[in-house]
């Protein structure tokens, strides 16, 4: 009986011992690995799908380095929804990832959240757009504001530095967008007296649905008698106004008969470029700055020194550049490449 129990024993000894070999094990394994959240403004826009691509191929290139990173790619499905953006911060600073990668919905909400990742001790970097706050490790972005005033420029040169124009805005609080506007307007008022700057307050909201509403309702009162409009420029500061906007021209009849400068890009804005309704689009480099935003954190995390802010660059595609090779390779970026698409 004795020599029973004590088998017994032992058995239990050995089950307990494996099992916490295995905890520890995993708990080792857990502390090798690098998990980076990847929180963008929204998921829908080709631009941010980029932005994801070049997420995923940086973990790719530091895990051939022998580094064992995992991106963890969420957010907000629309890019209006703050409290959804915020709620994904707060999960993954439970989660107690080892670093964050950002780009806020809104330059003053997500400072808190910011606070307190860092205050946790996870890092972070932003990409794309601002933050009112000097927690973050590194700003890896466009620089807007010349992308804004390239923007500017471009519709000036087509429009032989005279005219009316109007911009419809992005929306309130997205740090990115609001300083391409003011490039843009700046850069009218500072060399090109003779265009006048007719609309500029109009918002198309984060939906390219508000934005078509908001391009139609900005379009109407310019309308003349026999059909033409009153201004001669239009300037739309991203993907989802310069959409919207593109369809409302086609849907009233004035695409391309007002020159028409727009931001980002997308199938559509690429085709709008190729035939005739577009005649600028400023463009960046979404795939580098999910890249750059991953590898900058990374970088961080092994306690390399990383740069406050990084720009990503811009360039404008016109239908006189845009099968240069450089230019194309924005235009259409290869995301499905990086994501299995």
């Amino acid at each position: 009986m004795k020599k029973i129990m004590g088998a017994l024993v032992l058995v239990v000894l050995i089950v307990v011992l494996t099992a916490i070999g295995c905890k520890q094990k995993k708990a080792e394994e857990k502390s090798s690995k690098i998990q980076i959240a990847v929180i963008p403004k929204g998921t829908t826009h080709i631009f941010w799908k980029s932005i994801h691509a070049g997420a995923v191929k940086a973990q790719e290139e530091l895990k051939a380095a022998g580094v064992d990173v995992e991106v963890i790619w969420k957010g907000p499905l629309k890019e209006d929804d703050r409290e959804s953006q915020i709620r994904v911060m707060e999960d993954f600073i439970t989660r107690g990832v080892t670093g964050i990668v950002l780009a806020p919905l809104d330059d003053a909400a997500l400072r808190m959240p910011v606070k307190d990742a860092v205050a946790n001790g996870i890092p972070v970097v932003i990409i794309d757009s601002g933050l009112k706050s000097e927690d973050y490790t590194s700003f890896v972005a466009t620089d807007n504001y010349i992308g804004g005033q390239k923007g500017g420029e471009r519709l000036a040169e087509i429009l032989g530095g005279k005219g009316k124009v109007i911009m419809l805005r992005y929306q309130e609080g997205s740090a990115s967008t609001m300083n391409r506007e003011q490039g843009f307007l700046d850069v009218l008022k500072e060399k090109y007296p003779e265009i006048e700057v007719v609309s500029a307050s109009q918002y198309g909201g984060a939906t390219t649905e508000s934005a078509y509403t908001a391009s139609e309702n900005l379009l109407s009162p310019l309308r003349k008698p026999d059909g033409s409009l009153t201004i001669d420029g239009i300037f739309c500061p991203n993907e989802s106004t310069a959409f919207a906007m593109l369809r409302a021209l086609e849907d009233g009849g004035f695409a391309g008969k007002v020159k028409y400068v727009g931001f980002d890009s997308s199938d559509r804005l690429v085709m709008g470029l190729k035939n005739g309704s577009i005649h600028g689009l400023v463009l960046q480099d979404p795939i580098n700055m999910g890249y750059l935003g991953v590898k900058t954190i990374v970088a961080h995390l092994q306690g390399q020194t990383v740069e406050k802010h990084i720009d990503t660059g811009s360039a404008v595609a016109t239908p006189e550049n845009m099968d240069d090779p450089k230019i194309k390779n924005l235009l259409e970026p290869d995301f499905k490449k990086w994501l299995n698409q």
